[in-house]
């Protein structure tokens, strides 16, 4: 079962931590304060007979006497201190045994999560412009990363070569609406597209002029994102089913990484996507703008704004997808949180309000990522009322 609720105590660097998921639910946070661990513990708790499974099926191995070998396989090399003898986790209110969830046997195999990690550019080989596997990584490399490359290879050799090596714009696969953002944001007019050179296949962004850009030549957010797209495309089935198979929730990692402002609000687009088909959502994210997004959506929903709120929020037009789309966003059962996880303290405090006014600076500096904004117009106002004196 994913977990609806987590209390953790001294769990990697998280020391206190009381979390109640939402349909949409957001981490922020500097660097190293547990986010991603918190992310991962999700997706082993959710999905332990399915890494079970994986992990053995690549021939990983791990002492069941010594959980900590399991923790590493799962986490990462160097992480298995993070689970510690005052380690405590409840998951729904039901203490979690590290010795169980090691312990090898007979267990439900069905995979609920999708786990989109931060790391998703190591899914492409920039040497070869296809995709690695799961033994195309190192071994201490974390469970997420690994699988999720071996999912998006077997994705595009299952699913998008049987396309015409068309991958980007595909009209079954995503929204009119949200191909369009995309490819204004992102793609320009580029296409993206498989194709085979000296034998070997490989990505590609193929112009008007049918010129073709191998993946060393993208920008940054373009190497960045289109993992995340295959990710969401393993989310999104081609038909008119609207979930894959038995998945529940998508977890996405910084989905801003290498992004313009623009095209962060075309990939939040997924994310409202993947709501409006029944998904729950976990982020992670480092970005002022996706915190924009989850604000606005609050006040919305508060002042009871049509719509038309929304689709302005995206730029979206007044066709009917734009405003089903935009409706699903409002709906007030599908509730949205926010967790700032505090490096100082090791505490990860409840911020979902985003209250500029808010007497706790963790909230009204919506996790840190307002904070310079904010210092940097305090200092400018300082400097405009001084006609540019130094104050002492």
């Amino acid at each position: 079962m994913i977990p609806g609720c987590l209390r953790l105590r001294n769990f990697g660097p998280i020391k206190s931590a009381d979390i109640s998921f939402g349909a949409l639910t957001v981490f922020v946070g500097p660097q190293a304060t547990g986010k991603s661990l918190t992310l991962q513990l999700v997706k082993l708790l959710a999905d332990t007979g399915a890494i079970h499974n994986t992990l053995k099926q690549y021939g990983a191995e791990w002492e069941s006497g010594d959980p900590s070998t399991f923790v590493k396989a799962v986490f990462g090399e160097g992480m298995q201190r993070i689970w510690r003898q005052d380690t405590t986790i409840e998951s729904d209110g039901d203490r979690v045994d590290l010795q169980s969830l090691a312990r090898r046997g007979k267990r439900n195999l069905t995979e609920r999560v999708f786990y989109i990690p931060a790391q998703r550019v190591l899914a492409i080989n920039p040497q070869s412009g296809w995709f690695r596997g799961f033994y195309d990584y190192r071994a201490g490399d974390p469970f997420v990363v690994r699988d999720f490359g071996e999912k998006v290879r077997r994705l595009a050799e299952q699913e998008l070569l049987r396309d015409g090596g068309v991958v980007f714009p595909q009209k079954k696969r995503l929204k009119k609406v949200i191909r369009e953002a995309l490819l204004k944001a992102i793609f320009g007019n580029f296409s993206l597209r498989t194709e085979a050179q000296m034998g070997q296949r490989r990505l590609v962004l193929q112009g008007e002029e049918g010129d073709s850009l191998p993946f060393t030549v993208w920008s940054a957010g373009q190497r960045e994102f289109v993992p995340l797209l295959l990710g969401a495309y393993q989310l999104l089935p081609p038909s008119k089913t609207p979930r894959r198979e038995l998945l529940e929730l998508a977890v996405i990692e910084e989905i801003e990484m290498g992004l313009h402002p623009q095209a962060i609000s075309a990939a939040m687009l997924l994310v409202l996507d993947l709501l409006q088909r029944g998904y729950r959502v976990y982020l992670s994210t480092h970005s002022p703008h996706v915190l924009d997004v989850i604000w606005a959506l609050h006040r919305f929903r508060e002042s009871q704004a049509g719509e038309k709120f929304v689709r302005s929020l995206f730029y979206l037009p007044s066709t009917a997808e734009a405003r089903r789309l935009a409706e699903a966003a409002l709906d007030t059962s599908k509730e949205l949180k926010v967790y700032y996880f505090q490096r100082e303290t090791g505490e990860v405090r409840d911020i979902s309000k985003l209250d500029p006014a808010s007497e706790n600076p963790a909230e009204s500096g919506w996790g840190g990522l307002t904070e310079f904004s904010g210092h940097v117009g305090n200092l400018i106002a300082q400097a405009v009322a001084n006609n540019g004196k130094v104050l002492s």
